[in-house]
């Protein structure tokens, strides 16, 4: 298992911070390497969607954790040739609503679980990207949520 998490202070109420993140079709607003996403079935917890990379790559993810409006979290699985069940990625959005300052305390946490050793080794050379790509992810998520 492999886990990254980035945070950030949010000049927004933490309803409008919510109100981006929970909402699938927003992820290739503020969420960096997500070309689309599309929501095949349901709401809040149990959602299936679809979430496109930029690479092209495509996941099928189904939310696995959901209280409004302080935590979603999905896990994606990757579809197609070469895909391998084994290998999962999960992704949480965590926010607090900040009463000393005001704003939101949004912590984004990125855990993967390779397909074998030797992903797992490229995986953890690739760290220092996917830490920069979730600060990208904050920067773009504060920019949104205090646009409203």
């Amino acid at each position: 298992m492999i886990l990254v998490e980035r945070s950030a202070h949010v000049m927004a109420p933490i309803e409008a911070v919510w109100d981006v993140v929970q909402r699938a079709e927003q992820l290739p607003a503020w969420l960096a390497g997500v070309r689309a996403a599309e929501v095949l079935s349901g709401e809040g917890f149990g959602r299936r969607q679809l979430v496109q990379a930029g690479r092209g790559a495509a996941h099928e993810a189904e939310v696995i954790a959901y209280q409004e409006p302080t935590l979603i979290g999905w896990r994606e699985r990757a579809k197609g040739a070469g895909a391998r069940a084994e290998a999962r990625t999960e992704i949480y959005v965590q926010l607090t609503a900040d009463e000393e300052e005001g704003g939101t305390i949004v912590r984004l946490i990125v855990v993967r679980w390779p397909a074998g050793p030797a992903k797992a080794a490229l995986l953890r050379l690739g760290l220092r990207r996917v830490g920069a790509d979730l600060e990208d992810s904050l920067a773009r998520l504060t920019d949104l949520a205090a646009v409203g």
